[in-house]
């Protein structure tokens, strides 16, 4: 696989990362505090094979292989760092919509 498609990869896994966190907010805010968190392990799974690309870049660049730093690459990179934020603000949407829609129970 060639740089631009390793690059690719991160996008979309970093993408569709973000897309389930999410997905994982709008289940919460619909008291599915299950599904919810099911769609928040699914977007971890996303930023790991995302990870994952990222990680054999850096491995690469480390053997002494030439990585070409591009807008592209950049913006990948950016992409991730994106997901993994929004994955975490997810996961404290979550953990308030539980906690809400437990107070409001009683």
């Amino acid at each position: 696989m060639n740089m631009e498609e390793q690059i690719m990869q991160i996008i979309l896994f970093s993408g569709n990362a973000k897309s389930t966190a999410f997905e994982a907010i709008q289940a919460a805010k619909d008291k599915d505090i299950e599904q919810a968190n099911a769609l928040l392990e699914k977007a971890n799974e996303e930023l790991g094979s995302a990870h994952k690309v990222q990680t054999f870049l850096i491995q690469s660049e480390i053997r002494g292989e030439k990585v070409e730093t591009s807008l592209l690459l950049i913006h990948a990179q950016d992409h991730l760092m994106n997901a993994i934020t929004f994955k975490d603000l997810a996961g404290e949407f979550i953990a308030l919509y539980e906690t809400v829609n437990n107070y409001t129970k009683n």
